[in-house]
């Protein structure tokens, strides 16, 4: 079965796509209350998603931080307000871009490989000699992975935005010649629910999003080599897409929840 974003959109193939797609969500969700718990393989993932990811992370979101320091420095010292630099730095990494660019750099690495790795699987009929052995692939191969990237993402997400606003820091000093104390104390106001709670929730929901996504492409994966390479393409692609997607539902769900959107 091809994965989701295929050439052929017809209503009927589109339909059976995401009909089997959430019927995965659905025993994947309903089997983690169940025995057996693969807490090694869950652990296992864990340690591969994280320390893996860990150096990526640091590198892409530091300098992230400095690039938006930088252009954020020049262009409110024409309007007399370098000193909310820290300010806005900190509201765009640790609500909006932070989440988002972590989450699409944790696509691209953790997930193209499950895909790639659960694709390959099942292509070698590593699937259903498990199945022989009365072993659940969803329980022994999808929910580590899910349960890995709920605790993970987020952990890395906090990490990148701290080596953002680090970044951010450094570029304000040495090239804004702007103080630290101010710096900081502008990130102290950002440290609000308003700010906070969307960098929490949204890298939950995309590492969710992720994993299940990139499962779902590699347990669809059909036809040799040509379908491991398209599994692996759409599940970056796709996951990238519903990133997007999500990110806007949900800040526009958290702000009318927390009243600042009627």
């Amino acid at each position: 079965m091809p994965g989701i974003a295929s050439n052929t959109w017809r209503p009927r193939q589109l339909i059976a796509r995401f009909q089997n797609f959430y019927s995965m969500i659905y025993q994947t969700v309903g089997g983690m209350a169940k025995k057996p718990y693969y807490n090694f393989e869950t652990v296992s993932q864990m340690d591969h998603d994280g320390w893996g990811s860990l150096a990526i992370v640091v590198t892409v979101s530091a300098f992230i931080g400095m690039a938006l320091s930088l252009q954020l420095i020049t262009e409110l010292s024409f309007m007399g307000l370098k000193m909310y630099t820290g300010q806005v730095i900190g509201t765009s990494i640790i609500s909006e871009i932070g989440p988002v660019i972590i989450a699409i750099v944790y696509a691209g690495r953790v997930g193209s490989g499950t895909a790639s790795e659960i694709g390959s699987m099942k292509l070698n009929q590593q699937l259903d000699a498990l199945r022989v052995y009365g072993v659940d692939p969803l329980k022994k191969l999808v929910a580590p992975r899910v349960i890995s990237a709920v605790i993970i993402l987020p952990a890395l997400t906090f990490i990148g935005d701290v080596s953002a606003l680090i970044g951010g820091a450094y570029i304000a000093r040495f090239s804004g010649n702007q103080s630290p104390l101010v710096y900081w104390e502008q990130i102290r106001l950002v440290l609000h629910p308003r700010w906070i709670a969307p960098g929490v929730i949204k890298p939950i929901v995309f590492g969710t999003t992720i994993s299940m996504m990139a499962c779902y492409t590699g347990l669809s994966a059909t036809g040799g080599a040509k379908g491991l390479k398209k599994a692996t393409t759409h599940a970056f692609v796709n996951s990238v897409i519903l990133i997007i997607v999500l990110d806007f539902v949900l800040t526009k769900a958290i702000l009318y929840i927390m009243g600042y959107l009627s």
